[in-house]
């Protein structure tokens, strides 16, 4: 670590500091968290400039989670109905800044809104993707599908199914870890941003991974097989509100 880098700021199962005046307001529900450990030389060619790897007891992570996107709304606009309400995948990894700031890097975000899909890559230079997708409960199990329409590759996606158990009395370390990130890194044409997010706890029950025939990891970049993940959880959700970009990643 350099004499300019801050040391990460510690892992908080609660948000560290409130948004006052969201940019975003949205709905996370019905939420699957796949993991995998990883060795962090394997994703630091993947990490936007100006941040590396986040790490636990020295390795870092990929995440698959699979969710619900709901009642997406402006400022502090109410949800828009239909253009507001879809499902989403992401693969994401996870990072940290010169500034000791933690989040993770999306490497790919598939929904099945093509509006939001493009309001995404143009606004916010995420990496959106059009899918056909959907999301089933039956009983105590949640089906998550997906097939990739634009830009590709297309037809990615797959089939996940977990079964969910018993509430998350204390979380892990791992899971706190894992759950409880309060912003994205994303570079911009300037430098590297931090978005931040503010929501209550994670509301979480471990879960059982069922079915997992995917290949968005694999498509977002990460060379295979990762062998089995270390983590599967699901939360009910929560509301989220999501801040302006803070640039200056880099120091």
């Amino acid at each position: 670590m350099s004499s300019t880098e801050r040391r990460p700021d510690p892992v908080s199962p609660d948000c560290p500091e409130g948004i006052a005046s969201p940019l975003l307001t949205q709905w996370w529900r019905d939420l699957a968290f796949v993991h995998w450990a990883v060795d962090p030389a394997l994703v630091a060619p993947l990490m936007p400039p100006g941040t590396v790897p986040d790490t636990l007891d020295g390795m870092s992570h990929v995440g698959l989670v699979a969710f619900r996107m709901d009642r997406v709304g402006w400022f502090r606009l109410p949800g828009i109905p239909y253009f507001g309400a879809f499902p989403e995948t992401n693969v994401r990894l996870y990072s940290v800044d010169a500034h000791g700031r933690r989040g993770v890097v999306f490497r790919s975000m598939d929904a099945s809104r093509l509006l939001p899909v493009v309001m995404g890559r143009a606004g916010f230079r995420l990496p959106y993707l059009w899918s056909r997708m959907s999301v089933r409960s039956d009983g105590d199990s949640l089906v998550y599908t997906s097939s990739r329409r634009w830009p590709g590759p297309r037809g990615a996606g797959g089939r996940i199914t977990i079964r969910k158990g018993e509430r998350v009395g204390e979380p892990t370390e791992l899971e706190h870890f894992l759950t409880a990130r309060w912003g994205m890194h994303n570079a911009f044409p300037g430098g590297v941003a931090h978005l931040p997010n503010d929501h209550p706890r994670w509301p979480l029950h471990r879960a059982e991974l069922v079915e997992c025939r995917e290949d968005l990891v694999a498509a977002a970049g990460l060379p295979g097989p990762l062998g089995e993940p270390v983590s599967v959880l699901y939360s009910p959700g929560v509301p989220v509100r999501l801040g302006r970009p803070a640039r200056g990643g880099a120091g």
